[in-house]
């Protein structure tokens, strides 16, 4: 069963006490391994924040298929088995195809951010690359001005820039508003 869309991975792990450094050695070697299978878009690390010892890990891959390969290979299956020592428990993961992925929280106790809030941040993050990535690609390749092709490469520099930069800094930024109740 192919997919048409991309999709995402969350994993959580749960690090027992003191393992931060043993457990970056281990992403220094699977993140690269990842990279290798087809499909593979990137890889996105939110490390623990205070009183935490959780990661999460967010790998996009171009399709379904793609993912499951990835997921169920014999590589991250042994990966995997020699980090479960330093595990609290189990890893957690969770296949994700729907955009609003950015504003899904990491823990199912934390309520998704309202949707108003949602528009915000994705308007803040949309408006001025959809309006610099052309002024910038217009500058650049001034021959290309109105063709097809230039509205390819601003639409996926505006897609890469959103994606891989601007949604996971500015979410990490406003973490503390999304997670606020409105008053």
């Amino acid at each position: 069963m192919a997919a048409t869309n991309t999709v995402t991975l969350v994993i959580t792990h749960n690090l027992q006490p003191n393992q931060a450094i043993a457990y970056e050695a281990w992403l220094a070697r699977i993140m690269p391994a990842a990279q290798q299978f087809p499909g593979h878009l990137g890889v996105h690390v939110i490390r623990p924040t205070a009183g935490s010892e959780a990661y999460n890990i967010v790998i996009r891959f171009d399709t379904l298929d793609n993912l499951y390969a990835w997921t169920n290979s014999d590589l991250r299956k042994k990966l995997v088995a020699e980090i479960q020592p330093i595990l609290a428990q189990e890893e957690h993961y969770e296949v994700r195809t729907e955009p609003e992925f950015w504003f899904t929280p990491s823990t199912p106790t934390v309520k998704r951010p309202q949707k108003w809030k949602q528009f915000l941040i994705t308007l803040l993050v949309i408006f001025p690359s959809t309006n610099l990535v052309p002024w910038i690609t217009g500058m650049l390749l001034p021959g290309l001005k109105g063709t097809l092709l230039l509205h390819f490469i601003n639409d996926a520099c505006v897609v890469g820039l959103v994606v891989f930069m601007w949604m996971p800094l500015v979410t990490r930024i406003f973490a503390g508003w999304l997670k606020k109740s409105s008053t």
